[in-house]
């Protein structure tokens, strides 16, 4: 069986920079998929992409499919003979193996007992299977939006205009998308837009980088990155690289080439976070900073071509972004002719959803909430409810409703401006952290209260009309929203009830259809949110059970939990407590225990059950004020010392004894053995 090279080539018009990356990515993974289930060994499938092309690139392919064995099963025996005679049934199945009946096999099954027929099948040519593979795997491409072009029926992302499909230096005849495949390529669009054919397909790579292509698309993003911090370098400044930025950016180019550019120092005076924006959405430009981390009047921006007059392709970028960056100082300026303040007004007729109403009313009931949290927290409880107050203002300023993703930062400028309390600036700017799992935190307690009570109104809004999140649908990022309420509880050391938080939030709405069990349908569904908070501290599936079983309401405690739970299992003693601990829980659970905890010491017959009661009472008195402080790593690292006592117990004493008094007074033992665990967790949820 011989094996090499298979490429893959489509070719069209610029293709969306933001879709490149899950284009590219479908069409290898479809030509992979394809080439298991037809069994067709191979080394490995490596993706290629630029604007102008997706491709695909298979080392050491075997020519053809693996020869195989194929057994075909007939009529059960006792149906295909009769009186020893073949029946019509066994005649017909043997024709259509294309043998005799003599030829035929008997095959043992726990069934019974049947004819059948191997035969060894040839494997299939590859350039025979490919052209269905390739047609296959672009149709089903998830091409975010599809056009038609011209007369033709044919619909794609972008007007196609080649494809290349060679098996080494043999082209594979495919159609797909109105195109006929070939070993023709093209280069860069304006250095090298003579067509190229490729002798074979390992020639790919170097044939492109010779016509100004750089397929790879990681290797052209550190192109990239190497010549913006290059650039950086000349210009003494720092350059910052935003990683989304630079995928977008190697999405629009083939062939990248960095240059500088400058802009008036007068649009200085505007934050610089509207500037940055600006040169980010509009120019697709990286921004450099001073040795201070102040902007610089500098952009770098990367050219697709490598002109001859560099200058020239600067000058252009400067025109281009001039009229941009005074569209945002006039939108400034604009703004800030009017407080923030001044447009609460406004927010009455902006609707936050049609059943919930408006962010007036979203104000008026996140304040009650703020205020509740800010006495908990010994916040200043004016500066919580200003907050409130202003917290939606600036999405009704020009900035941000050009610019969305200024909000919070605008806020806070225009409060400062304004003459608003430092800590009610920093809580406007705060409200939307954390904005993803390891994001920061608010930091003033203003802004804690103010990102808790936006995001918990929301909770209850958005559940309370029965619009709770699916598997396919959040649209109002419910499970952001609860993970940001945890993370600001537990890294903000806030030791407060969820439950009490949401019926705080529930009571400030009127008239919800799902009012019933709200608080506790919201609570469960934002604990449950523990299981992923924990992965990102690596704490198992069954951990995350051992502490969900207990009846935890704050937050900041269920992660103690969580964390002591995490370290008591890397001990020795684990497994062997939580395997005794699951035979307690089996125990307790068969037998008509009453639950009590209390032991009769007279009792006691055993050695190994006066020491188990010993230890337990020693214990008991060495945790609680650990549990009391909530410092459950220590009290499970007391409590591993209980190991060797309960192998004890459970090696000598007959739990089940005869006498009734002796087996419930051992059961108690074993009980209060229990709870001593299930203060911190149901430890026997752990492997065992």
């Amino acid at each position: 069986m011989a094996v090499d090279t298979l490429l893959l080539e489509l070719g069209a018009e610029e293709l969306p920079p933001t879709a490149l990356d899950a284009l590219s990515d479908a069409f290898a993974a479809g030509i992979e998929k394809g080439l298991q289930e037809a069994e067709i060994p191979f080394q490995s499938v490596v993706a290629y992409a630029t604007p102008r092309r997706l491709a695909v690139q298979v080392t050491d392919l075997a020519d053809k499919q693996p020869d195989r064995e194929v057994e075909r099963r007939g009529p059960a025996l006792a149906a295909a003979f009769k009186n020893g005679a073949p029946t019509k049934a066994a005649e017909g199945f043997a024709r259509s193996c294309g043998v005799s009946v003599d030829e035929l096999i008997h095959l043992e099954t726990d069934k019974g007992t049947w004819l059948g027929y191997r035969e060894q099948q040839q494997g299939e040519n590859v350039q025979a299977l490919l052209p269905e593979m390739i047609r296959k795997t672009l149709q089903s491409l998830p091409v975010p939006k599809n056009m038609r072009w011209g007369s033709s029926r044919v619909e794609f992302s972008r007007p196609v205009h080649w494809l290349v499909a060679l098996y080494g230096s043999n082209v594979i005849a495919a159609e797909a998308l109105g195109l006929q495949s070939s070993r023709t390529t093209y280069g860069h669009r304006f250095h090298a837009p003579n067509a190229i054919q490729l002798e074979h397909a390992d020639d790919y790579l170097a044939a492109l980088e010779n016509a100004y292509v750089l397929a790879d698309r990681q290797r052209r993003r550190e192109r990239i990155r190497e010549q913006v911090l290059a650039e950086a370098e000349v210009q003494e400044a720092n350059a910052v690289i935003d990683e989304e930025l630079l995928v977008e950016v190697s999405g629009l180019v083939e062939w990248p080439v960095a240059l500088t550019g400058s802009f008036d120092e007068r649009f200085l005076e505007v934050p610089a976070e509207c500037l940055i924006s600006s040169m980010k959405a509009n120019q697709k430009y990286f921004h450099l900073l001073d040795d201070q981390g102040k902007l610089k009047p500098l952009f770098i921006t990367i050219s697709n071509i490598d002109s001859a007059d560099p200058q020239q392709v600067i000058s252009g970028n400067e025109k281009v972004i001039r009229p941009r960056l005074a569209d945002a100082a006039f939108f400034y300026d604009m703004d800030r002719k009017h407080s923030l303040a001044s447009r609460i007004p406004q927010l009455e007729s902006v609707v936050f959803q049609q059943q919930l109403g408006t962010l007036s009313d979203k104000a008026r009931r996140s304040t009650a909430i703020a205020t509740y949290i800010a006495e908990q927290i010994n916040g200043d409880v004016n500066h919580a409810q200003r907050a409130v107050a202003l917290a939606k203002c600036d999405l009704v300023t020009e900035m941000v409703l050009e610019f969305p993703e200024l909000q919070g930062i605008m806020g806070r400028y225009y409060a400062e401006q304004d003459g608003e309390p430092a800590e009610v600036a920093q809580a406007l700017e705060e409200q939307y952290l954390p904005r993803f799992a390891s994001d920061d935190i608010p930091q003033s307690p203003a802004g804690q209260a103010l990102a808790l009570a936006d995001r918990l109104d929301t909770l209850i809004g958005i559940f309370g009309i029965g619009q709770r999140p699916t598997g396919a649908k959040d649209p109002f990022a419910l499970r952001r929203a609860s993970i940001g309420v945890l993370n600001i509880l537990v890294k903000g050391q806030l030791n407060l009830d969820l439950r009490e938080l949401l019926s705080v939030a529930t009571e400030q709405h009127q008239g919800l259809p799902k009012a019933e069990g709200l608080v506790e349908d919201v609570l469960t569904y934002m604990l449950d949110r523990f299981r992923a908070w924990g992965q990102e501290e690596g704490i198992s599936a069954e951990m995350y059970l051992a502490v969900r079983s207990r009846p935890v309401t704050k937050p900041l405690d269920f992660a103690r939990r969580l964390r002591a739970v995490k370290a008591f299992a890397q001990r020795e003693e684990a497994t062997a407590l939580a395997a005794a601990n699951k035979r307690v829980s089996n125990i307790l659970s068969k037998q008509e225990h009453n639950g009590s905890t209390h032991v009769d010491q007279s009792l006691l017959q055993e050695e190994a059950e006066k020491a188990l009661f010993n230890a337990v009472t020693a214990s008991q008195q060495r945790v609680a004020p650990l549990f009391a402080a909530g410092d459950y790593q220590q009290a499970l690292d007391a409590l591993a010392t209980l190991r060797e006592p309960v192998d004890a117990f459970f090696d000598q004493v007959m739990v089940m004894a005869d006498d009734s008094a002796v087996r419930h007074n051992r059961l108690a033992l074993l009980a209060s053995l229990q709870a001593l665990f299930l203060e911190v967790a149901d430890i026997s949820q752990l492997p065992q």
